[in-house]
């Protein structure tokens, strides 16, 4: 998850990349009844350094004393099976305890909760096969809604433009669903810029629609590119010649000056 590798990074940065790390040993005064930041640091450090099972000894036992970093690191590593068998109900349940405990306005660990808002309404759409968490899609819109309008995460207005464009979990609202799809390409999000794109090429907005979907296909994810790819080539057929080079030239302006 994108949102999640840049929080990541800015846990690195707020913890200190530098200083010795943690031994979850008598020595170092760290065990399992140490303070809530304290292990949520050693397990930060040991999941740096590849001692997996540490850091999710460690997280255990901050969450359990109410540290939301270590329930969101831990969560993580339950979504994607890092250091642990993969659990994706398990990880639910974190966020879930994530999101229901709230967070004070202008918290500094608003990060975690808006993690978890994002993640939670990527369950809800899909559902947990073999669990009770079944595909609820006005509750997943309502989730990325909330993250989207509260805390602009990207990811959450991109999911909520082509949720809302559709009309998944509700009434589809075209120009409510460009506003989000346009704010989340603002801030650099390729698939949003694809779609916003290919949603204004169909009403017409030839040349820049094709730009936006040149650019996003460029700065696309492996995970994306084929998709988006799909798209651009079909616009590309159907645009006329002048277009066609007027677009490219938009595109190579656009990548050129590292503008959206």
């Amino acid at each position: 998850m994108m949102f999640g590798r840049v929080f990541a990074c800015f846990l690195y940065v707020t913890l200190g990349a530098s200083g010795s790390a943690y031994a979850f040993d008598l020595d170092a005064g760290v065990t399992e009844k140490s303070g809530p930041l304290v292990l949520f640091k050693f397990g930060f450090f040991s999941y740096k350094s590849g001692k997996k099972d540490d850091a999710v000894e460690a997280y255990r036992h901050a969450a359990q004393q109410g540290h939301r970093g270590a329930r969101w690191a831990l969560a993580n590593m339950y979504a994607a099976g890092d250091g642990v068998v993969e659990d994706d109900f398990e990880a639910f349940k974190i966020y879930d305890k994530i999101a229901r405990d709230g967070i004070e306005p202008g918290s500094n660990e608003s990060g975690y909760f808006a993690n978890a808002l994002v993640s939670l309404a990527s369950y809800y759409r899909r559902g947990i096969p073999n669990s009770p968490v079944q595909p609820d899609l006005a509750q997943a819109r309502q989730l990325y809604f909330q993250a989207a309008s509260v805390f602009g995460i990207p990811e959450a207005q991109f999911q909520l433009g082509r949720m809302t464009l559709v009309g998944e979990g509700g009434r589809p609202n075209p120009r409510q669903a460009k506003k989000w799809l346009n704010r989340a390409r603002k801030s650099g999000h390729p698939g949003a810029a694809a779609l916003f794109g290919d949603t204004i090429f169909q009403e017409g907005h030839t040349v820049r629609g094709l730009a936006y979907m040149t650019v996003a296909l460029e700065r696309s994810r492996s995970g994306d590119r084929d998709w988006i790819r799909s798209i651009q080539e079909e616009a590309f057929s159907i645009a006329d010649e002048a277009d066609r080079r007027t677009a490219m030239a938009l595109a190579e302006n656009m990548l050129t000056k590292g503008g959206n």
